[in-house]
């Protein structure tokens, strides 16, 4: 009897404490309109199969421009006030999705899914001119 409760109470301790972890981790808490260059935001998930897909590629090709463009993670699964609202900001309704900001914070480009590393580039090669 003793064991089954302590694994009942696992079983709803850990999910509750993994959440908790999750949502003090925000990469993503940062101004967009404090930094004036433009900005590569990318909305994400750790359970989607299309976002592991797409992060090395971000990864690779933002090493080119990191001086450049500043780039921010913003994972949708932590439902903080700031990610809630940059979600609906820029209207995003599934995983990944990267919106491209020029200096100004106009959206010059919005890739829903996966981008191939030379269309990425191009884009980002466009707005850091």
């Amino acid at each position: 009897m003793n064991k089954n409760i302590v694994i009942l109470l696992l079983i709803f301790i850990i999910p509750l404490f993994s959440y908790f972890m999750l949502s003090q981790n925000n990469k993503g808490n940062i101004s967009i309109a404090e930094a004036n260059c433009p900005k590569l935001i990318k909305f994400t998930s750790d359970m989607c199969s299309e976002c592991k897909r797409v992060e090395p590629v971000v990864n690779s090709v933002m090493t080119k421009y990191q001086d450049n463009i500043q780039y921010i993670v913003i994972p949708v699964q932590v439902r903080n006030k700031y990610n809630v609202d940059m979600m609906k900001k820029y209207n995003i309704t599934l995983v990944p999705t990267i919106v491209i900001l020029d200096k100004n914070n106009k959206v010059m480009h919005r890739i829903e899914g996966y981008v191939a590393p030379n269309t990425l580039d191009n884009y980002l090669r466009n707005i850091s001119k």
